[in-house]
């Protein structure tokens, strides 16, 4: 993932349809999400393809030196695996009792988002998430990428 070429607008000009489309949700989701800043100065930092096999993993991380950190989903078989959130508080939450299967989305301390081919799921860079053990024999195929700020 991570060794995957960065400049793949540039060289590929499906990636530039892409990245013109990414630049309009980027631009309305920060816009919701009110940040203090020029709208305009959030830019694409990278971009790159992930290509996880069965029974692959992708461990709990967070994206530094971004602040909008986002997923397009390319191939996503039957059996494959969701993208995890952590509720960032969870540190904090030493002595808290686990909460019920069914509790509030808003509430839980993981939150499970279930992506069909197509679909651009956004996030702010800190939060933690990862991609659980891919249960499908095929690829699970998506594309990652990371916006910050530009002068």
């Amino acid at each position: 993932s991570y060794a995957s070429l960065v400049d793949l607008p540039w060289r590929f000009d499906i990636f530039k349809e892409l990245v013109k489309s990414l630049d309009k949700h980027v631009h309305y989701f920060s816009k919701d999400l009110a940040f203090d800043i020029d709208v305009k100065k959030i830019k694409l930092d990278s971009l790159w393809i992930n290509i996880l096999p069965g029974g692959g993993v992708h461990t709990s991380h967070i994206h530094p030196n971004s602040i909008l950190s986002g997923t397009v989903y390319v191939a996503m078989p039957p059996n494959v695996s969701s993208i995890k959130f952590e509720d960032p508080r969870l540190a904090m939450m030493m002595a808290a009792p686990s909460r019920k299967i069914n509790a509030p989305k808003e509430i839980r301390n993981f939150i499970y988002v279930s992506p069909i081919v197509g679909d651009v799921v956004l996030w702010e860079s800190w939060l933690r998430h990862e991609v659980p053990i891919n249960m499908s024999v095929e690829n699970r195929i998506s594309i990652s990428f990371n916006y910050g700020i530009r002068q």
